[in-house]
């Protein structure tokens, strides 16, 4: 047991050596890119390019101005896109000094044709005046409005609307409420309440369990 004891604190001291080692390391190979990305022909700067590092889940987007900043490893490969410019591909250096490295990313503009479209006269007035009549307008703000204050549409949206959150947990309170007045003896039935008896009948004659 005492022949083992220093072989012990060789191995424990090399092993936290190695493992310091290896995080020094981790630790130099770590860099904050920071950059700004900048159209080639006007040297203006892009928002919302996607700065993405190329097989990580890790990216950003750049500001209003083109700038951006991410953290990085040393040899990571970086994509810049964007919807209106051609796609772009760097690689970070390996022997850079430090733990900063800073860019000016320029894209070139990038031209998407789309597919011919032929429009085409109606072939008579008569044509004309028939689809434009039978043409279908859609509701405006207004009418949608209009029609959710309908009495029926906002019994149907009141029963087939989700609670939300304080919602549900007012009805979990009054739950808890009533289950703490009755406790230890049986609460009413509604069967023998004459106020329920007389909102069931008011329902009924509305049509309320019509099928629909």
């Amino acid at each position: 047991m005492k022949k083992a004891l220093p072989l012990f604190f060789f191995f424990a001291f090399f092993l936290g050596k190695q493992s310091h080692a290896q995080f020094e390391t981790m630790k130099d190979s770590v860099v904050q890119l920071y950059g700004i990305v900048m159209t080639a022909d006007s040297l203006v700067g892009i928002p919302a390019v996607s700065v993405s590092i190329k097989g990580t889940s890790r990216g950003t987007v750049t500001n209003g101005q083109g700038v951006f900043s991410i953290v990085a490893l040393k040899g990571d490969v970086v994509e810049f896109t964007h919807v209106s410019f051609k796609p772009k591909t760097i690689t970070i250096p390996r022997d850079i000094a430090g733990n900063q490295y800073n860019i000016v990313q320029l894209l070139v503009e990038d031209t998407f044709y789309l597919p011919v479209t032929i429009i085409k006269p109606k072939p008579s007035p008569e044509q004309f005046a028939r689809d434009f009549v039978s043409t279908k307008v859609p509701d405006d703000d207004i009418e949608v409005a209009r029609q959710n204050n309908d009495v029926a549409k906002r019994r149907v949206l009141m029963q087939t609307t989700p609670s939300d959150g304080g919602g549900a947990a007012a009805m979990q309170f009054r739950n808890i409420a009533n289950r703490a007045v009755y406790q230890g003896q049986v609460p009413p039935m509604n069967i023998f309440n004459p106020a329920a008896w007389s909102e069931f009948i008011k329902s009924w004659k509305r049509g309320d369990f019509k099928s629909k």
